[in-house]
Order: C-alpha cells, then structure tokens, then sequence
C-alpha cells in the first residue's frame, strides 16, 4: 500500500525521536567528560550520581572584576615532596590551598560496580578531574558532594580529605576555633580535626571567593598534557608548577610510606634478592609520565608559554628560600613574610629520619638532609634496577648516576646536577 508523504513524514519523525531518546538514555547513563571549555555542573541524585550538564556560556561571576585572580596547579607524582611544597601556597593568606581533592573522585570511581568500571575507562576518570579543578577553581566547593562518601548532609561533610591540610578550611569563617592557631603557626594536624570537625562546603566557597587566588596540590594526574583543556581555558588563569625528584628517593619513600603495597620491595631491599613476583610497571610508569610531562612543558607549547615551571625538589630542598621566591616570582605574586617566616621555622627541623620517615605528610624537615637520605635507605641492586628502567629520565632531568655501592653512599657526592631548566 502506497503511504502518503505525511505518513513517511510522521515515521521518519518518530524514528529519529526514538534515536535520540536512545542516544540520550546512553549519555545519562555513561557521561563522558564535557568538551571544550564549557562549565560543568553536577546534578546530584540518587539516580543521578554520574550526571553531568555543560553550558557553554556559563561565566563564573567572580570572573569579571577578578582578572589578577592566579589558579594555580600544584602538578606532581605520589612521594615526591609535594605536601612540603604545597605549604608554600598554604602560608599565603591571599591563597585558598586545597590538598589532594581529586582523591574523591579516585575512590568514587574505584568503588563503583564493576559494570561502572568496565565503562569508566581513564579518559572519563581524567575528564571527571578536570570538570571537578575548573569548579574548584570557580570556588563551587560544594560541587565535591558528587564524589564524597558518605554523601554531605545539608552541604556539610565530616569526610573532607586532609581537611586538615589547607590553613582556609581550618580558620574561621570555615572553623570559628581555629583563628587563634593559625596565628600561633601551630601546626594543622594536631588541632584542626578535633576543633573544626565537619566541614560546611557552603562556607568554604565563601571563603574561597574571599581570597584573591587558589592552588590545588594534587598526584593523580598523569601527564601534564592532561591539563591542556584547563589550561585554555579563557576564564582561568592556570599556572602549572610541576614539581619532580629523583626516581630512586620517590621509590624509596614509597617504601616507607605504603609498606603493604611495597612489601616485595621491602623483602628486596632487606635480602638484595630480587623476588620473582615484584612489580616493576609502577615505578617505569611513574619515568614514563614524569619524562613525558618535562619534554612536553620544556618544548614550551603555545597553551603552556608562561604558565609552567619546571621544579626539582632537590633544587627546593637544599635552597628553600631561593626557589620559593623563584616560584613566586613565576606566579607574579609577592612572597611574603609569612611564607618566609615558614620556610625558615620548617625546613630545619630537627631528627629528620624520623619526620620524612613515621608521618608520611610530614611537612617539618631538614629539607637538606631529606633530599638525600634515601641514599642510605636503599638498596645499590635496586638502585641499579631503577637505573635501568628509568635511564632517560635520570638524562633529561639531571640526576646523576651510579656505578657501586661506594659511590651511593658517600653523601659528599651530590647526585644532582645544576641544571637551569
């Protein structure tokens, strides 16, 4: 039977109605991060955890009279002496310093069901970090109930990640108790989570939007061209400080630090015999991203001129002052007293082996003594297998190797050379 135009017309409506109802159904289910620079926002639900919206045209209002405001990215690998270096932001009372956030999104997405899994590969895990900075960075901290567990009550969590890391969250208005201690300098750790107790996210983004610039510390993204959406971004002003170290301290204080996920490691070290079933991708992952990330910021690409800076922890270690106001210099900021009044109560400590050693966020050092001492923690046949795995790394960066026990422990040797980068 021959159909009438309108008849084709009204299954071809039907048809591609059914298409995008489809299509739509799929996008709800499984969200791939936002493209481009659109502003993404969360609708949080029970149905809804993995939702995301974009709008293209949402401009943050702060964003209009708050040009000079710097959002700056803390960029670095696990152990590598990024909390000390956080602390340099931390100290600054114009600068709202959040630590580790993306951790949140990390245990959401590694807690899913394994059907969420299978889907969520690394570039939605990637893609949900990057829309979780550019609301940060927006000051939008309640745009973190998404992914803290168990789920804020009124905007208010008693779950924040190392809440009490960021002076910001732990004074007042955020924490009415704890003004006095902040003056004091007293060290977060020991006060903040008693006092402060759950943490009003509402709050918190009051007082992000009172301070003139924010940094976020944060280990969990790979590669620095992870960044490059954010870093084009014309509503941000992202600065990236990539802080790096020399692959044998990073391993060795991986040791110490996540002694159940190093335990084949540590019976290594312990025998100088190599077990069969040690795992030697991380540590070759961890050169491979860091070498791939230094190539890539010292090429200096278009989306990177003037908002990267190479920084080795050893340099900051052993010349803290200097380097901080070569950082601050980069950031175009004023460093200071506060910054300074840090660095120079902080990086003198007493008993070094045991802060680097038994707290692994201690921020309290000999930060001279501490850019070495895993030379005597670690074993030379280790020592030499991460030689091996990560040779190109050592080049590019500067780290010196070597070639018998002797030489790794004779500390009057520095293994760093003076590298202007």
């Amino acid at each position: 039977m021959e159909c009438s135009w309108k008849t084709v017309l009204l299954l071809v409506c039907a048809s591609l109605g059914l298409q995008y109802t489809a299509i739509r159904s799929l996008q709800d289910l499984f969200p791939g991060p936002c493209q481009d620079s659109g502003h993404c926002q969360g609708r949080v639900g029970k149905n809804h955890r993995w939702k995301f919206s974009c709008d293209d045209n949402f401009v943050p209002a702060e964003r209009s009279s708050a040009s000079a405001r710097k959002h700056i990215l803390l960029f670095a690998q696990t152990r590598s002496g990024s909390s000390f270096t956080g602390q340099l932001f931390n100290q600054h009372p114009e600068i709202f310093y959040v630590f580790e956030p993306l951790y949140h999104v990390q245990q959401t997405f590694t807690n899913s069901s394994s059907r969420l899994r299978r889907v969520l590969d690394s570039r939605a895990l990637l893609g949900a970090y990057r829309d979780l900075l550019l609301n940060l960075y927006t000051c939008d901290l309640t745009f973190l109930e998404n992914y803290i567990r168990p789920e804020p009550q009124d905007h208010v969590t008693a779950s924040f990640f190392r809440r009490s890391s960021s002076h910001a969250l732990c004074s007042p208005p955020v924490c009415q108790e704890g003004g006095g201690e902040i003056q004091a300098g007293q060290p977060d750790e020991t006060w903040c989570p008693k006092k402060c107790r759950t943490l009003n996210l509402t709050l918190a983004s009051m007082a992000c939007q009172a301070r003139s610039h924010i940094a976020i510390k944060t280990v969990r993204i790979p590669q620095v061209g992870d960044l490059r959406t954010l870093s084009e971004d014309p509503r941000l002003d992202l600065r990236i400080v990539h802080l790096v170290r020399d692959p044998r301290a990073i391993l060795a204080s991986r040791m110490t630090a996540f002694a159940d996920q190093f335990r084949a490691w540590k019976i290594w070290n312990a025998t100088d015999r190599q077990p069969r079933y040690v795992d030697l991708s991380q540590i070759t992952r961890t050169c491979r991203d860091m070498e791939y990330s230094v190539e890539t910021g010292l090429q200096r690409p278009a989306w990177l001129r003037r908002r990267y800076l190479l920084v080795r922890y050893e340099d900051l270690a052993l010349n803290p002052e200097d380097k901080a106001k070569e950082i601050y210099r980069f950031l175009g900021l004023n460093i200071g007293s506060r910054v300074l009044t840090w660095i120079s109560q902080n990086t003198n400590a007493t008993a070094p082996s045991s802060t680097e050693w038994n707290y692994k966020y201690s921020t309290s050092r000999d930060s001279k003594a501490t850019a070495h001492n895993w030379r005597q923690r670690l074993g030379f046949d280790i020592v030499k297998t991460v030689q091996t795995l990560c040779n190109t790394t050592f080049a590019l960066l500067g780290y010196k190797l070597v070639q018998s026990e002797a030489e790794l422990r004779d500390l009057t040797n520095s293994l760093v050379e003076p590298r202007t980068f």
